[in-house]
This record gives C-alpha cells, structure tokens and sequence, in this order.
C-alpha cells in the first residue's frame, strides 16, 4: 500500500476506494463522516505532524484529498510534539483564503516527501466531459445566462471566496461563500424564482485542484430544484459530478437543464 486518502465528508472517498485496485489507506479528518467508509487513522489539524511520520512509517507516498472539509479551527492544547515545528504554516493556512490555505496545506505534504494526487488523476471518470447531460437543452437565455456566470466566477477569482454563483436574466441573484453551494441555494431572493436562474459552477484561476475540485451531486440537483432553478450548468472537464447518471435522471425528473460546459461556449 502506497496511497492514503484524506477522506472528508460525502460519497467522494468511497468512489475513489472502489476505484482502486488495492485499498488506500484511509485518514479521516477530525469529525468528518465520508460515506461507507471506515478509518484506519483519524487526526486532528494539531497531530498533522504525527499523521505525516505515521505514513512515512507505513511506506506511504501518494496522498489524494477528497471529500467536504470544514475550515478547521486550531487548538494549541492539543497540538503535539511532531506538529509543533509545523505551527507557523498552519498559522499562515488559517489565515489565508480557501485556495491559500489549501496552497500551504499541499506544500506541507510536499514538503514531507509525498507527492499530492487529485481524486480525478486517480478516476478520471469523475469530471464532466463537455455536453448536455439532461433531455432538456439550454435555450438562448441560458446560454446567455451561463456566459455571464462564467464571467462572474472569472471576476470572483481573486477575492477567493467561492466557486459557484446564481444567475437569472443575465443579473446576478447570489455567490458563493463561505457557507458553500446548500447555503447559497437556501438563501437566494424570490426574484430567483420568477426568471429562470441557473446554477453555475467551476474552478477558480489558481484553484488546488489535487485537493478542492468542484464537486456537484444529485444533492446539488435537489437543491437546486427546491430553489426553484431551471438548469445546472458546470465547465466541463473541471467539475466532479457524483453519481453522472443519477444526476441526469433527477434533472430529466425536474424538468431541469444539466450542461456541462466548454468555457465560452454559446
């Protein structure tokens, strides 16, 4: 055994474990439930040091990140010895955006000796290739609709705050944020409702794609579908979706539009 996963939350590191011809290792980050899956390490963000000489021990040399984490918060009481040198770039980590965090948490692993794999190296299979997923095609106005989304996604970039915004008639209803894709569907404006918005969603220039992906399920299609939105639209080659198939059924079900999109595609 060569690989470890560092599993988070979801159906993710269960479909890169079954993908596989040999069972990773499996380190589950703090409270983090990743489904179907039982771990044979958990550590905290204080015992990452005595994580990264424990899989040293064990022949370890790939990592792959996969699955939803939670911004973690730092606890100097439970930090132990090996991790304590390591104190400065955590500090840096913590109080940097998601892509500066995510940048230094790599560097720390390839500092280490490992060399940090994304999920979708190791199933390719997981990101969307260019094409219209559902029986439903985009019309003129979503298609207008996903070149701003694009462009706003583009925009948002440098302020690294999200990977995902709501657009309808070409205005942008909401981006975004911290609370991540559920919290951005769960708060949109009525107007959201009233004039056929669409989800769209894509990486950010500079995003650690071996470890943050944007990753979209058939979660992502029911929330989407309880928000009221007509389409889901993700860049092609760019996005996991969970579950391909599923998805689509669940946007055919819906009435939706599921497209994944080649980046300035009309």
């Amino acid at each position: 055994m060569t690989l470890a996963l560092i599993a988070g939350n979801g159906a993710l590191p269960a479909q890169v474990v079954a993908a596989q011809s040999e069972r990773p290792l499996i380190c589950v980050f703090g409270d983090a439930s990743p489904d179907n899956l039982t771990a044979d390490v958990t550590f905290r963000l204080e015992t990452l040091g005595g994580l990264l000489l424990d899989l040293g021990t064990r022949g370890i040399t790939q990592v792959c990140f996969c699955g939803g984490i939670d911004r973690p918060t730092f606890d100097p009481a439970a930090l132990d010895a090996e991790t304590a040198a390591l104190v400065p770039m955590l500090q840096k980590a913590l109080s940097a955006g998601d892509n500066g965090a995510l940048q230094v948490v790599k560097d720390i692993f390839e500092q280490t000796g490992f060399s940090v794999i994304g999920a979708d190296q190791l199933v390719p299979d997981l990101v969307a290739p260019p094409g219209v997923m559902s029986d439903k095609w985009p019309d003129a106005q979503m298609r207008r609709d996903a070149a701003r989304g694009e462009a706003v996604l583009a925009g948002l970039a440098p302020l690294d705050i999200g990977q995902a915004c709501v657009i309808g008639a070409e205005q942008v209803l909401g981006i975004e944020t911290i609370g991540g894709t559920e919290h951005l569907l769960e708060t949109l404006p009525v107007q959201a409702r009233k004039v056929a918005s669409i989800l769209c969603k894509g990486p950010k220039d500079g995003q650690i794609r071996e470890i943050d992906l944007p990753t979209i399920g058939p979660a992502t299609i029911e929330q989407a579908h309880k928000a009221g939105l007509v389409g889901v639209v993700v860049d092609a080659g760019d996005v996991i979706v969970l579950d391909a198939d599923r998805c689509a059924a669940l946007a055919d079900e819906f009435g939706m539009v599921l497209w994944s999109r080649r980046g300035g595609e009309g």
